[in-house]
């Protein structure tokens, strides 16, 4: 089904003056339809084609997992760097701010690079800048750490959606399964990630030995897949930036960037919400492995369900109730059993908000694919600063149970954004 193949033409398969062979994809043959309108693709799909997980697959799956270490291990790491260097709080904060500020500038800058790079480019030259962050975020002088937290977060950033880029150009119409399964491991790492920095911070070793983890695992990726063609990015008006995102795709957008922040709200504050109903702080922060156990599973399941075409909205939608459901129950429980169990199927409905709302937006940008992605980029690096913020500044008002208001209000915004994308895409034809 998935064949690498040489054509005479620019037109047919060769990235225009690079003479560069394409790989052969879904959605490169025959006219683009988005999976917001079914084509013949989304028909093939449902009368049983298989989904293949062939190389590039594999690799974009193994290189997200390597940034989701960093991601889930970088405020565990905080915490263990604060004890260690005898940061403030404040300057904690910074470091958040760092990361967050580099997740800003890679949405910023790149589809201006996807346009002066091939995709195996981008892919390897942010992978080595993400490992050289990891390597610098692990030294003993502030400054240096510092600079590797800024460097982490906008090459990690790069990294990411370079995979997803890549991911969005082999399957096209398919993407949303391949997205939902690549986040498996990245729900994976989550659960992983701080436990190993807990167990080895009691060894010889340290915690830093793990954020090393992630560069093997990468430099092994580079020795099997660095000489494996990946699809061109598609020719079309991807240079003509982000004015050229219809109204639906920035709608999208929005509703992928508010489940980056539904999400985060609850990583950064679902633990100290735990210790008001009696738990103490190292048990309220074990106990937040049920949220990214929900989040495993959510994502699983959602893996299995997205076998079949055409199923994306419904799985948003579904999404969405589960979410607020779990989170209610998060929230007004005042024994912790419940709570914890709320914190469990939260993280379910949580799960597939992000893969399944960035397939939606990609394929509202048919032919625009990158500038859609960076945009996805941007507006969550944006809200993952400003929402958490804000909860936080409420809570020092009004306390934070109260100010946990703001999660169903993000959730609400959520089911607003999904039809007004969608309709607006239906007026638009994507």
């Amino acid at each position: 089904m998935y064949r690498y193949t040489k054509r005479a033409t620019p037109a047919s398969g060769q990235t225009a003056g690079t003479g560069r062979t394409a790989l052969s994809s879904p959605a490169s043959p025959g006219p683009r339809h988005s999976s917001l309108t079914p084509g013949p693709r989304a028909a093939d799909d449902a009368r049983g084609e298989p989904f293949r997980r062939d190389a590039p697959t594999l690799l974009c799956y193994g290189a997200l997992a390597a940034y989701a270490f960093w991601l889930y291990a970088f405020g565990p790491a905080l915490a263990l760097l604060r004890a260690e260097l005898h940061l403030s709080y404040a300057m904690v904060g910074v470091y958040s701010a760092l990361w967050s500020g580099g997740a800003l500038l890679a949405g910023a800058t790149f589809a201006a690079a996807a346009r002066r790079l091939s995709r195996a480019g981008l892919l390897w030259c942010s992978a080595a800048a993400a490992a050289a962050g990891a390597g610098l975020f692990t030294a003993h002088a502030v400054a240096v750490t510092l600079l590797g937290a800024a460097l982490l977060g906008f090459a990690g950033t790069t990294l990411l959606t370079s995979t997803q880029a890549i991911l969005s150009d082999r399957h096209g119409e398919r993407r949303e399964r391949a997205l939902v399964e690549t986040n498996i491991g990245a729900a994976g790492c989550a659960v992983l990630a701080p436990l190993l920095l807990g167990l080895l911070q009691g060894t010889p070793a340290g915690w830093r030995l793990a954020m090393g983890f992630p560069v093997l695992l990468l430099a092994g990726l580079y020795l099997r897949y660095r000489h494996q063609p990946l699809p061109a990015a598609p020719a079309g008006p991807s240079a003509s930036g982000w004015a050229q995102l219809p109204a639906s795709c920035w709608l999208l957008a929005g509703l992928v960037a508010v489940g980056i922040a539904v999400e985060f709200c609850v990583v950064y504050f679902g633990a100290e919400l735990l210790t008001t109903i009696g738990l103490r702080t190292a048990a309220a922060a074990t106990a937040m492995s049920g949220f990214y156990l929900g989040i495993l599973a959510g994502r699983i399941g959602g893996a299995w369900l997205t076998r079949h075409a055409g199923r994306t909205v419904v799985l948003l939608g579904a999404s969405l109730a589960v979410a607020a459901a779990g989170f209610v129950l998060f929230w007004l429980s005042g024994l912790p059993v419940l709570a914890i169990t709320g914190l469990f199927v939260c993280g379910a409905g949580v799960a597939n908000l992000y893969p399944l709302s960035l397939a939606l937006t990609l394929a509202a940008a048919p032919g625009n694919g990158d500038t859609a992605n960076a945009a996805t980029q941007l507006l969550g690096g944006a809200l993952v600063i400003a929402a958490p913020y804000l909860l936080g500044s409420l809570a020092d008002h009004v306390g934070l149970r109260a100010a946990f208001t703001i999660e169903p209000v993000l959730i609400g915004i959520s089911a607003l954004l999904l039809p007004a994308g969608l309709k607006a895409a239906r007026r638009s034809g994507a």
